[in-house]
This record gives C-alpha cells, structure tokens and sequence, in this order.
C-alpha cells in the first residue's frame, strides 16, 4: 500500500513494548506505562477504530481529498491522538479528519499520540478538542455542549472554563436545540446561519415557527430582516376598532314613531355633537308624493 513520501519516523523504539503481550498495559500505573502513555509512536492505522463519541457527523469529502493531498506530499504533521483499550488495540479521540484522509492514500500506518482514559474522559477530550479546533456547524457544537454538560456532569460555568468561551455564548448555542428539528437540519446544511436561527428561537409556536423558516428561505430573507420579520409576528399593529355607538333612547323611540308615522322604516344617524340626520326612504313616484303629503298634513 501506498505511504507518505516525507512520513515522520515517531517512536519506532516503543513498537516492540507494544506489540509484546506480556506488556499490555491498560493504566498509567501499569509496568512501561510511563514508556508509552503520552508518547508518539507509528501505529498500524488499522489497529485504530473511531470514536463513537465524535461530534461531527459531516465530513466535507472535497476538504478531505485536498487533505489527503497535503499528506501524501507533505506526510501527518500533526499526530493524531488515540487511547488505548487493549492489547494492540486503540480508539481515535481526536484528528478523524487526519485518519480519514491518512486511509484514504492507503497509509499504513499513522503517528499517534497515546493516552490511557476511561470513557468519560475520553468524551470530553473529544468534544473539547473538535469544539476548539474544527469547523463544526452551530447544531454540532450546541451538541458538543449539551453532551458535556450532560453526560460529564458540567455547569455552564465550568463548561465556560473548559471550552474558553462566554457563557452567555454557550446559553445562545443551546438555546437552537430548542428549534424546530427541520430549521436545525436547515443550518447544518447551510440554508441559514445561526443568526437566523437566534431570531427564529423568538418564536414558540413551532408551525408559525417553520412558515416563517420557508418564508426566510424563499425571499432569501437576511438575519436583520429576519429579525424584523420575528418582530412584526410577536408584535402585530393593533386595528384601530371603531368604538360602537349607543343610540340614545329618544332617537329610538324618536325613530319608531316616524317609521309608524310614514308607515316604513326611517333611519336616524347621529353625530358626536348631538347634530344627525334622518333619512325617510321612498320607493316610487307615488311613493314620494304619499310621504309629501303626509309631511303637509303635519302642518
């Protein structure tokens, strides 16, 4: 198989201690642990299997073909780091993307950095390290977080020291979780940014939620008019509601006997100032000149 031209020759001295079974060593106080723990040595790259606790869940195929290119021009710069967990046996902890592209140009064997850490320590050292030093999109490292906070048992305090950043940045990375998983999907797959996304968290109602998502994506709406647009819907323009006017009791009774009078109904409509006006409907002609003389005989 193919191998790097300029591969780094690390710590071939410690592949026999390795490789000698009555030397398996499994903790820091082990015999020889001091001799391989925290060394950098060559191991066989398919002795290595992947961290199922990695957070990302993407790799870009064409970033790591470029990477691949690096290495086998320029060979592993930065080893990878591993733990053991048996004989011969070890778990990436941090450096997938270096492993991908390693296996991708056939290396056989790659440099590695060797600790010994239980499962717990090992998540953290992952979701530390990927979080500080990849390119993770906002859903992975809002992940990262929760998994830190959650399964190491961490404050966002501590979280805060751990990962060196603000915890008010940590709280606004896990406040998206709290978004619509579709909108979630939408910024891991860069339809949105996060600042869309800190815009759309506004909204609890999770329907109203996504019809605003769509409307984002299809007026390719940007984070300030999203905002606005959050705003508008939190805050509709109140109509202004015409206040309904109560008749007085003598326009009614007025009303009743003019209708009764004309023998149809007449209407009355009256100001704010007291001042209205009455109407007296006709239908014909004939119709006119009967209210005509009924007005007459009134004098």
């Amino acid at each position: 198989m193919a191998k790097a031209t300029k591969k780094q020759a690390l710590g071939r001295g410690l592949s026999a201690l390795l490789n000698d079974p009555n030397n398996d060593i499994q903790s820091a106080e082990d015999k020889n642990a001091e001799q391989v723990v925290g060394q950098i040595i060559e191991l066989d790259i398919n002795r290595i299997e992947v961290n199922p606790f990695q957070p990302r869940t993407q790799f870009n195929e064409e970033t790591l073909r470029e990477l691949a290119s690096s290495i086998k021009e320029l060979g592993v710069i930065q080893p990878i780091t591993v733990r053991k967990i048996g004989f011969n046996k070890f778990q990436l902890v941090s450096g997938e993307r270096r492993f991908r592209a390693s296996k991708m140009i056939g290396l056989d064997t790659i440099p590695a950095y060797i600790r010994i850490a239980n499962d717990q320590e090992t998540l953290e050292m992952a979701l530390v390290e990927n979080i500080q030093r990849q390119d993770l999109d906002p859903i992975e490292i809002a992940l990262s977080y929760q998994r830190l906070i959650k399964d190491i048992d961490l404050t966002q305090e501590q979280l805060s020291e751990r990962v060196g950043k603000n915890r008010s940045t940590i709280a606004n990375y896990l406040r998206l979780l709290k978004l619509d998983p579709i909108v979630q999907t939408g910024m891991r797959d860069g339809f949105i940014s996060m600042g869309h996304g800190r815009a759309l968290i506004n909204i609890n109602d999770l329907q109203a939620q996504l019809d605003i998502y769509e409307n984002v994506l299809r007026n390719k709406l940007s984070v300030r008019e999203t905002e606005e647009l959050v705003r508008r819907f939190k805050s509709p323009k109140k109509t202004k509601s015409k206040s309904q006017k109560v008749t007085p009791d003598y326009i009614k009774a007025g009303a009743k006997e003019f209708s009764e009078y004309f023998g149809q109904k007449i209407s009355v409509k009256l100001s704010k100032d007291e001042s209205g006006k009455i109407s007296i409907p006709f239908h014909s002609k004939e119709d006119f000149n009967r209210i005509l003389k009924l007005i007459k005989s009134a004098n």
